[in-house]
């Protein structure tokens, strides 16, 4: 069982239920940043659309898959409804912000028809890449910091050195790329 001590024990924890264990060192609400890699990865996504024809199914495609993967950080509905609630509520809004974005974005930010690259609003593709880059940032820096923070106690707990696994490196490599593309494209305007 993966939250039982032992050898493989640091093998085979995740980041979300490394987010779950927080809860018992005392962290409160910090906790929450382990959850943060879906709401900025649905963030990114959303941004990424900004400007596309909303007749397209790859617009939707692209929206639907963002507003399911802010899903992955919805908290249990035991945890929702029981005395801790005010815990949760930091991620119910991050999958709240998601949405509105995506709803916003369904209103305004897609073309209704083709238009030539210098008709559409410029300053609406700034602001998406500069938003893109700042999401891309902050899932780079709170998940890790966080888990820097929780590591030391984790592994105490378990009598074994956790490592930095995939998730890990596969959060700080996607972030990093999103964030060097937003910030390219930036430099290019």
């Amino acid at each position: 069982m993966v939250w039982l001590p032992g050898p493989s024990a640091g093998l085979q924890i995740l980041g979300f239920e490394m987010g779950e264990w927080t809860k018992f060192f005392g962290l409160g609400v910090k906790r929450n940043w382990f959850y943060l890699p879906p709401l900025t990865l649905a963030l990114m996504l959303l941004f990424f659309t900004v400007g596309w024809q909303n007749g397209r199914f790859q617009t939707w495609l692209f929206r639907g898959v963002a507003v399911a993967v802010s899903q992955l950080a919805f908290p249990a509905l035991e945890d929702l409804t029981g005395p801790s609630q005010s815990e949760y509520l930091s991620r119910v809004a991050g999958i709240g912000l998601v949405i509105v974005v995506a709803g916003l974005l369904m209103l305004f930010g897609g073309q209704k028809r083709p238009l030539r690259q210098a008709q559409r609003t410029p300053w609406l593709q700034t602001a998406a890449w500069v938003l893109m880059a700042v999401a891309g940032l902050i899932g780079l820096i709170w998940p890790t910091l966080i888990y820097w923070e929780v590591r030391p106690y984790a592994s105490e707990l378990m009598g074994v050195t956790l490592g930095y696994g995939p998730g890990f490196w596969l959060n700080l490599l996607g972030h990093a790329a999103v964030l060097g593309l937003a910030l390219v494209q930036l430099a290019k305007k």
